[in-house]
């Protein structure tokens, strides 16, 4: 955050300030007050069960200077009418005033965007102050926090963009037009919000449309849908993947036998070996997509490469733990779709388990999919039952993965009403030899259940 009063920051967002508007505020902004640095500025919303307001106080405690919202509170405070584009209004503000020597990449995809910016940023951090997305913060409140935690020092901003309806993406680079798009694939996350596969391509493609003039586009040599989006500029555009045509290009990808991939990153200069320290095949693709942002922001194929060695990613994507009994276990409990569900179970299916031991797939709700949901559930169902020799379903919405997954002989199959009947029974039946992978939507909270494995 750069340094600006209450009154500059009234003068940008249209508010009023309460309080002493010479205060000024120099540390980023957050929507917690309980995660205020000092000299930050809180956000406050008036929901429909809290009213942040009348947080300001406990704020002021952690640091917070001063307050953005919409009525005045115990802390000097900017009010808005609408405290949301306010804080849009104010991160475009900020970044426009770094512009110069700031390199901003968007980055988005229906699977793999916060595991991509996480490998993205352990890149550009290797060679200059690099400001990314915390976690999956990529809406219209995520963004634009993430733009504020920029200051003269950051010399590459990294924001991870979501969408769940047509012109989401757009609006977020109307805030801020990247120098760099990358697009990772276009899958099925969110298809009953959007309604077909089309929509979610229209919507990705927002990101290349809205590049800065002579920006660089970065695209998925092995999705059609994502290579199609060269059509939407003008500018340069790098391709990654395992296509013989793609301008980084994944090559002699093997696993050991913790599922971590290497493989060779290779273009039409240059050629780099990558050790990669985290589970599963598809991350050897997320790489590429990382390097190859990486190449168009100035960061050579080798260093970049280095930096991957000592990668990690946000918590519950694939977070390995060793039990207290022995047991292996994946807690991807983050988010899930069919596209993503199928690659962790790939990486499932790639673990090397000693005598005696079973690949456990824990499977809870995919959200968001519409008519499709029963249909997609069904098909994870049987695809779970190749990969696992144990396949539990977690919740009634879950259901469907058991039915399909029960079609299929040599798999044990178990049909599990909650969390905590899932924790009762991993604790009586795990062995050392095993290895289990959690696996669900958000909102069915099975990072509950990793949790209370010991």
């Amino acid at each position: 955050m750069i340094p600006l009063s209450l009154h500059e920051i009234a003068a940008v967002v249209g508010g009023t300030v309460e309080g002493d508007g010479a205060v000024t505020v120099t540390a980023p902004a957050v929507l917690d007050g309980r995660r205020a640095e000092p000299g930050g500025l809180f956000v406050a919303f008036a929901g429909e069960h809290t009213d942040g307001h009348d947080h300001a106080g406990q704020a002021g405690l952690t640091g917070a200077v001063a307050v953005l919202g919409s009525r005045p509170t115990a802390l000097p405070t900017v009010v808005v009418e609408d405290a949301q584009a306010a804080v849009q209004a104010l991160a475009a503000h900020v970044t426009a005033r770094l512009r110069d020597g700031l390199t901003v990449v968007g980055l988005t995809g229906s699977q793999g965007k916060t595991g991509t910016k996480d490998l993205l940023a352990a890149m550009l951090s290797s060679t200059a102050a690099t400001t990314a997305t915390h976690g999956s913060l990529n809406n219209e409140l995520g963004v634009p926090l993430t733009m504020l935690r920029a200051d003269p020092a950051t010399r590459y901003l990294v924001l991870e963009m979501g969408a769940r309806h047509i012109g989401d993406i757009a609006a977020l680079t109307g805030l801020v037009a990247p120098d760099i798009a990358v697009v990772l694939n276009v899958g099925q996350a969110h298809l009953g919000e959007f309604g077909s596969r089309a929509a979610i391509a229209r919507t990705k493609g927002e990101l290349v449309r809205g590049l800065a003039p002579g920006g660089t586009a970065v695209l998925n040599a092995d999705d059609p849908r994502v290579v199609a989006m060269r059509s939407f500029t003008d500018g340069p555009v790098l391709t990654f993947g395992r296509a013989e045509h793609a301008d980084v290009r994944v090559l002699d990808l093997t696993l050991d036998r913790l599922g971590r991939p290497f493989f060779t990153l290779r273009t039409a200069a240059a050629a780099a070996a990558v050790a990669l320290p985290l589970v599963g095949a598809h991350q050897a693709l997320n790489a590429s997509a990382a390097a190859t942002a990486a190449l168009a922001a100035g960061v050579p194929l080798d260093v970049s490469a280095a930096a991957l060695a000592t990668a990690a990613l946000s918590k519950w994507r694939m977070e390995p733990r060793e039990l207290a009994n022995g047991t292996t276990l994946l807690n991807d409990s983050y988010n899930a779709n069919p596209d993503s569900t199928r690659a962790t179970l790939d990486a499932l299916d790639a673990l090397a388990v000693t005598e005696g031991g079973r690949r456990i797939a824990v499977l809870g709700e995919m959200r968001e999919l519409g008519d499709e949901s029963e249909a997609q559930h069904r098909a994870i169902g049987e695809y779970a039952s190749s990969r696992a020799d144990v396949v539990a379903a977690v919740g009634e919405a879950a259901r469907p993965i058991a039915d399909a997954a029960a079609t299929r002989p040599g798999t044990l199959v178990l049909t599990l009403a909650d969390n905590a009947a899932a924790v009762d029974w991993l604790r009586d039946h795990l062995t050392a030899a095993d290895v289990v992978l959690v696996k669900a939507s958000r909102s069915a909270h099975l990072d509950e259940v990793a949790a209370a494995l010991p």
